[in-house]
């Protein structure tokens, strides 16, 4: 009975393995598991939650679709800040803050995410190196 309840979670991802490489998604999937943190499934449910990224035009946009912003209690001249507001999308969201939590290790390039940087080709894996080098700094100062 266990062994079967492990095997679907299994066949699921080799049915969505398909899609890495073909279809709509492709390129994006391709960049996005350029990034540390980020695997094919996890850039396969960011890149098909987030369809068309040239709905943001900025950051501040996109974390308000993820919603990962802060809430805010305003009155008058008084502005104070509360937690996020998980108002947003909910997949894309927890997608989002599990791949951030890789950030919280020193910066590395591993055999796995080197393979998939070939992939993706030099001037992205030059930008994910850039992110992981300030993310990882970021995590620490918020320490």
């Amino acid at each position: 009975m266990l062994a079967a309840r492990d095997a679907e979670p299994a066949a699921a991802e080799a049915d969505l393995a398909y899609w890495y490489t073909h279809g709509p998604f492709a390129t994006g999937v391709t960049r996005l598991a350029a990034y540390r943190g980020v695997a094919h499934l996890a850039a396969l449910t960011i890149a098909s939650e987030v369809g068309d990224w040239r709905r943001f035009p900025t950051a501040r946009t996109f974390m308000g679709f993820t919603g990962l912003v802060p809430s805010e209690y305003s009155s008058g001249e008084a502005v104070h800040r509360g937690h996020i507001t998980k108002a947003g999308n909910t997949h894309l969201r927890a997608q989002l803050i599990k791949s951030a939590w890789c950030y919280q290790h020193r910066p590395n390039i591993g055999l796995i995410l080197r393979r998939r940087q070939q992939q993706a080709g030099p001037a992205t894996a030059a930008r994910s190196w850039t992110a992981q080098q300030r993310l990882c700094a970021r995590f620490r100062r918020l320490i």
